[in-house]
């Protein structure tokens, strides 16, 4: 089976995509994962723009949807919510969590209790997937990332515990973050643990992923 190309999004517009050349550079990307911080104008762009799936998780700087005025905008991001899913795209299995860990009282942010509900919800879904398909998940797609894998020792950057006893369990191949941003390009971005490779997409990035089950 051909590599998976997926275009992923976070934290960040990213002018090389948002711009008409969009298809133009873009055209052949089979999946696009927004990882959360971005506007809904801009995801409905590049939506609108390429011929690929769009599903994505919230950021805990996003708009809350219930302060969005435009009821179109609430049923369109229900339809691509990744939060606590899994979906099916194309034989590839992805499954997503939201928001950050909890820093204030802001909309799309969790703490280690919430997350951990999260997980067990998505455990009847994952365990279907692994009788059915012979694996539990092919990619996970967070906002944050799991803790001590490109997260950063404040309270509001820290990352997820409850994220490396999922990777650990349930060993999706590839697991997709964002919250962290990147500015020195000696950052590291992309980490092994275990059986997955989990990267930071801040920004913009290109992932060719081995589709291979």
């Amino acid at each position: 089976m051909d590599p998976v190309k997926i275009l992923a999004l976070s934290d960040e517009v990213d002018a090389t995509v948002y711009t008409p050349e969009a298809r133009s550079r873009f055209g052949d990307v089979d999946l696009v994962i927004g990882c959360g911080d971005l506007p809904y104008d801009y995801l409905d762009f590049v939506a609108t723009q390429l011929p690929a799936p769009l599903y994505a998780v919230h950021g805990n700087h996003d708009v809350p949807l219930d302060q969005v005025d435009d009821e179109r905008i609430r049923e369109w991001w229900e339809s691509i919510d990744l939060d606590g899913r899994v979906k099916l795209v194309d034989g590839l299995l992805v499954g997503g969590f939201g928001g950050s860990p909890r820093y204030s009282n802001a909309a799309y942010q969790r703490s280690e209790s919430d997350l951990w509900l999260a997980i067990i919800g998505m455990m009847p879904a994952l365990v279907l997937n692994r009788i059915r398909r012979g694996r539990f998940l092919d990619v996970l797609v967070t906002h944050a990332p799991p803790r001590g894998i490109h997260d950063r020792p404040d309270q509001a950057h820290q990352g997820f515990r409850a994220l490396r006893w999922f990777l650990r369990v349930f060993r999706p191949r590839y697991h997709l973050h964002g919250h962290t941003h990147i500015y020195d390009q000696r950052t590291v971005t992309t980490t092994r643990y275990h059986d997955t490779t989990v990267i930071n997409a801040y920004g913009a990035r290109e992932v060719d992923l081995d589709a291979r089950p």
